[in-house]
């Protein structure tokens, strides 16, 4: 029987099929990607039934309930909702950090946030993590997108960074500490206030005191502790102190890691008793920076206008009007050859690999970079799109801790689920531009 026929058999007998209760959706026909499995699942049938999926078949195996939302993703990929692992919400592609910081404050929680997250619902991507934040700016938007107020994915919080010493001007979200005691009350603080996790920077400029006095505390209060990975000794003192994911792959244009960090860093994904080491290597800022500086049509993609008032829009514009003068990136054209060498050292050294995309920095905008992220892995560097799908979908719910709720299309957990009309383990651009999305089993495109 073909699959069209199929379908319409199951559509003809939904009378006689049992009902599972309230606001069921059956999602019918798509090659599912459930984040588990290396072999895709043809011809998928996936029951939602209110906020989470009831059950996961075949078309000839398992029938849609009586009265059941049919959506047909015939000729789509079906897989999870996307995770992107390194966002700032506050911030929206502007060029000139200053000047932005200075200027929007005021429109962070109502209007910049929201419209960020709002921006990533849109790109498929149902969870995310903010590393970087004012804190009661941070906690509010999320609160707000848990209870329904203003839709965008499941934030993961880490408000302010913790550093040694803010940065002048910006001690909205950067927290100094000063001493082991300082430290500890820092984090004691964020852990109050309900963050998820905790974002430390610079530690190479910190006492191994005050980083050991952060990441104890951290876990003590069950948050795990990301890290920059941008120096060497950044890496060194992270891995003694426990750090659980590091970010990024260096602002140097050293050609690859020293040969001590990488024995650390094998060594640490050598003892299985403290589960994986993750990394966030967010390159594709970095990688495509080239292209979109020539080819800036890429910039007038209006997806990013999307909740942004047209002031805000314009003033974005202007400040990245001339791509090849933004300073942000003159150093960018000499770091580009050493991302994938980086990369492939972590990958062989056993690290477990996750998409982030520091999304929001000068011209990334959080409606393409997830996307992005994930094409440079497949396309430039050669990684398995599968590989690459689970490092956007089941290895960060791994590290959240929520893997029992999210993070692959399986019983029991929350229908956060995107679809994509093509083949996108052939074309993974295509996610580019995903056709549905649904996220605690509410459709939002």
């Amino acid at each position: 029987m073909k699959i069209a026929e199929r379908i319409l058999f199951l559509l003809l007998f939904l009378s006689f099929c049992p009902s599972f209760g309230q606001n069921v959706k059956a999602l019918v026909g798509g090659t599912l990607i459930d984040g588990f499995s290396s072999t895709p699942v043809q011809n998928s049938v996936i029951i939602i039934e209110g906020e989470r999926i009831k059950a996961v078949g075949q078309v000839n195996t398992l029938p849609v309930p009586a009265g059941a939302e049919v959506i047909s993703t015939e000729g789509m990929t079906v897989l999870p909702g996307l995770w992107d692992m390194h966002v700032h919400l506050m911030i929206n592609g502007h060029s000139d950090y200053t000047y932005w910081d200075k200027t929007y404050p005021p429109l962070f929680e109502k209007v910049i946030m929201p419209a960020s997250a709002h921006q990533l619902l849109m790109a498929g991507v149902t969870s995310a993590r903010d590393l970087g934040a004012p804190l009661k700016e941070s906690i509010a938007v999320r609160d707000a997108i848990d209870r329904g107020d203003i839709p965008g994915p499941t934030m993961y919080m880490s408000g302010p960074f913790i550093q040694h010493k803010p940065y002048p001007g910006t001690e909205q979200f950067r927290w100094g500490v000063s001493g082991e005691k300082d430290a500890r009350e820092k984090i004691k603080q964020l852990a109050g206030a309900g963050v998820d996790c905790i974002k430390l920077i610079d530690q190479d400029q910190m006492t191994m005191e005050e980083v050991k006095a952060v990441v104890d505390e951290a876990h003590r209060h069950g948050l795990t502790v990301v890290a920059h990975g941008h120096r060497p000794e950044e890496i060194r003192r992270g891995l003694l102190a426990g750090v659980d994911c590091f970010e990024h792959t260096g602002l140097a244009s050293a050609p690859e890691y020293p040969d001590d960090v990488m024995d650390m860093i094998r060594e640490r994904t050598a003892q299985m008793n403290l589960g994986p080491l993750f990394w966030t290597p967010t390159v594709e800022g970095l990688y495509n920076y080239e292209y979109v500086r020539d080819h800036s049509e890429k910039l007038d993609n209006d997806s990013w206008h999307l909740g942004l008032p047209d002031s805000v829009i314009a003033d974005i514009r202007r400040s990245i009007q001339h791509p090849d003068r933004l300073p942000y990136f003159q150093l960018t054209p000499i770091r580009k050859p050493t991302l994938e060498r980086k990369v492939n050292q972590l990958k062989e050294a056993g690290v477990v690999m996750l998409i982030g995309t520091d999304s929001g920095i000068p011209m990334k905008f959080h409606s393409q970079s997830t996307w992005n992220e994930l094409d440079v892995w497949v396309n430039e560097f050669g990684f398995d799109p599968l590989y690459a799908i689970k490092a956007a979908t089941y290895w960060p719910s791994v590290l959240m801790g929520v893997d029992d709720e999210v993070g692959t299309v399986s019983e029991g957990k929350y229908a956060d689920i995107i679809a994509v009309k093509g083949d996108v383990l052939r074309y993974i651009s295509l996610l580019q531009d995903v056709d549905v999305v649904i996220k605690h089993g509410k459709r939002y495109k």
